[in-house]
């Protein structure tokens, strides 16, 4: 994991881990790429106890910024929300202090059956956004073949959790044809034989390798720890 120090010049106040996800986290990256940051910050605990309750996000100051208020962020992991999940696994850490050192400690404490179908839920709502019955055009549909690409990402991450109990960020190994489906040079019929393989493999291992349920009960002793802290 690496630390950079300049982050915290740009990093929210706050701010207890820093990281990369996104195209570049993925090793999916190209020229074009952003750099998509996501970050947890915790707010000072007696800000809580005004009538007016403080933000439980913040955009900036960075382009393409979003950060949690670390309450927000474990109830989003508890779900099982693939962003928030990526963020646990992320190999590009910016910057994390030692209470965010210590909520990448637990991360395996939000995962379970939820975050299966997160993921696979993910990667449907993205495939009926693309419209099968209308398959995106093989010029010019920059955007929709960009959600074909993650919508297989997606699904790949869904049969990963499924087979090994824990997320996998690192598409690299399907670098070449994860481009190709999103620069369009993937024929349609293809794109949907490599949905239906996957789905088939979903299938198969689907609540093998995930507990049932999240350790709910390690996640609210951090959090109460979190609070404590900050009084």
């Amino acid at each position: 994991m690496t630390r950079s120090g300049d982050m915290t010049l740009a990093a929210p106040a706050g701010t207890v881990l820093s990281v990369v996800i996104g195209s570049r986290a993925y090793g999916l990256e190209t020229e074009e790429s952003d750099v998509d940051r996501r970050g947890v910050f915790v707010t000072p605990t007696p800000m809580f106890w005004r009538l007016d309750k403080p933000p439980d996000h913040v955009e900036g100051p960075l382009p393409e910024q979003f950060s949690w208020e670390v309450e927000r962020f474990c109830v989003l992991a508890l779900e099982g929300n693939p962003v928030v999940l990526e963020c646990l696994w992320s190999p590009l850490v910016e910057l994390s202090t030692p209470v965010g050192e210590r909520l990448l400690a637990i991360r395996r404490a939000f995962l379970s059956g939820k975050a299966e179908r997160a993921f696979a839920g993910s990667a449907e709502r993205q495939f009926r956004r693309l419209g099968p019955q209308d398959p995106p055009g093989p010029d010019g549909d920059v955007r929709r073949w960009k959600m074909a690409m993650h919508m297989i990402r997606l699904l790949r991450g869904a049969v990963h959790l499924a087979r090994h109990g824990e997320p996998s960020i690192d598409a690299s190994a399907c670098r070449d044809r994860l481009l190709a489906v999103r620069r369009g040079e993937t024929p349609w019929p293809e794109v949907l034989a490599w949905r239906a393989r996957l789905l088939a493999e979903l299938d198969e291992w689907a609540g093998s390798a995930l507990p049932g349920r999240p350790d709910r009960a390690a996640v609210e002793e951090f959090l109460i720890d979190v609070r404590r802290s900050a009084l």
